[in-house]
This record gives structure tokens, sequence and C-alpha cells, in this order.
């Protein structure tokens, strides 16, 4: 049995929420939409959120015509039925084309199935033992462009949102891309280069708790270090997700010109789901 706790909250000063979660029966999922320079042409009229919200309604309705398919075939076929919504009136082939990160987990009699594209990192509680699923392709590539991006106490300055159109043309380059990371855009091959897996619903190293997490949320561990993962899991389960995000930004404003802690944005969206499992009897 499966109790799902859910929180997600737009960046202050943001009118649109660039994130979203879904839940349809056993199926939990979070996105995080790109955000792009307001300035920047990617040959598409469509915003981030728009892109986020089609993109949960298309994985929704796929898993409730196909409950039982494999997760990356249902993400396929939600980003391929997104990509059907605007192929006529925008440039799906251009590399900065609205996308989203994707953190899936399914529950089943005996097991918790999981999907992992990009920095929407998943947290597994499995007793003795915290273990976080990561797809650190995007981390990895793009390391030097963040390094080149993130300049102590400059968040806000005219300075920083030029180094971020920059860095934004440059992630261009490795989107989508077999030497580069993938992420729910337009093609429906990245689905098959997520990082998936499984883990027991029963037995010692069963699975007590999952938090499903877009980078907004995981800052408090990856960014603001509050606690270690296993203390966002405590608040998450004590608290709940809308305390987590409190938090969060309570770090932001402390932070506010990122002099201690170098970022991209001042504030970012957070979304964070908590799965929490009763063993109850074997299948």
């Amino acid at each position: 049995m499966m109790e799902v706790r859910l929180g997600t909250e737009a960046a202050p000063g943001r009118a649109a929420n660039e994130d979203g979660a879904l839940v349809v029966g056993d199926l939990v999922a979070v996105f995080d939409g790109v955000t792009q320079p307001a300035d920047l042409r990617n040959g598409c009229a469509h915003t981030p959120a728009w892109y986020v919200q089609c993109l949960a309604g298309k994985l929704g309705a796929a898993c409730g015509e196909e409950p039982d398919a494999a997760l990356p075939y249902l993400l396929a076929r939600a980003i391929d039925a997104v990509a059907g919504e605007h192929r006529g009136t925008c440039d799906l082939g251009h590399p900065g084309t609205p996308a989203a990160t994707a953190c899936l987990l399914r529950a089943g009699d005996d097991q918790v199935e999981y999907l992992v594209l990009c920095d929407s990192p998943l947290v597994l509680d499995l007793g003795d033992r915290t273990e976080v699923v990561n797809d650190l392709r995007f981390d990895q590539v793009i390391a030097d462009v963040r390094q080149a991006a993130l300049v102590p106490g400059a968040v806000g300055t005219a300075q920083h949102a030029e180094r971020m159109k920059t860095a934004a043309t440059r992630k261009w380059e490795y989107t989508n891309q077999p030497h580069g990371y993938w992420i729910a855009a337009a093609d429906p091959r990245a689905a098959y280069e997520a990082v998936t897996g499984t883990a027991p619903l029963h037995g010692p190293g069963r699975v007590r708790r999952a938090a499903l997490l877009t980078d907004g949320a995981s800052a408090a561990v990856e960014q603001f270090a509050l606690y270690d993962w296993t203390g966002l899991l405590d608040v998450l389960t004590t608290a709940g997700p809308a305390e987590l995000i409190r938090q969060i930004r309570t770090a932001e404003h402390a932070d506010r010109d990122g002099r201690a802690q170098p970022r991209y944005k001042r504030h970012d969206d957070a979304t964070a789901v908590l799965c929490l499992f009763d063993e109850g009897k074997p299948a």
C-alpha cells in the first residue's frame, strides 16, 4: 500500500510554475521544465510550464491506456504525443525546444520500478541505508559550462544574466546527444536513455519511503547542505513537502546574491513527492 504526499511551489516572483507532478493509480512522477533566458530564441512559441503540463497529461493518458507497459515506453509515448501538439507550429529540431527532466516511480505487488531522466533525483529509504538514484550525465557533461557561469555574489546582476545566456546556448550542443545528456523534449528516444531499475517492497531491504524531487527541492541537500538525504526524508515524513520547500526558501533568501552558494537562479521552482509504503502481506 502506498501513501503519497505532494508539494510544489513556483519560485518567488515567477507567475508560472515550471515544475509539475502526477499521481495516477500506482504511478507517481515529477517533472522540471528547462528555464530559458527570456531573450533567447528557441524556435517554439510555448513555455516550459506548458510543456511540463502537457507531458504530465500525456503520461497520465498513456498509463491509463496501458497501465502495465514499461516506464520508458510510457514516457516515450508521452514525449511523442506532446511533440504532436506543436510539431506543425514550432521548430522541434531546435536543441532549445521546450524540455523537462523526469522522475517516475510505479508501485507493484512485489517491487517498485523507477525511471530517472536528467537531474531530478529519486531517494529510497531501504531500511539500513538510503540510496539516491541520479542521472549523472547532465552534471558531468556541463561541469565546465557550470563552472564558467557560476560566479559568487553575481546572482541577479547583468553579468550573471549574460553568463546564463551563454551557458544555455553551450548546453544545446550536448542536449539529447550520445556524447551529451538526455532529457524529455521532442525526441521519444530520450526515454530509453533514462536510468531505470527496481527495488523490493518486501523483506529486510525493502523500500520504506521514496522521495521524487526536482532540483529546486534536492537543493536542500545538494546545494545548501541543510541535512543529508536521510534527513530530507525525515523532514518530508514528519513535517511534509511544504516545510521542506519553506526551509529551502529561507536558505535562498539568506544567500540572495549567491555569494555562499553560487547558482543559476536566486530562487527555483521546487517540487517534492513523498511515497510511504506499508509492507502488508506479500502477494
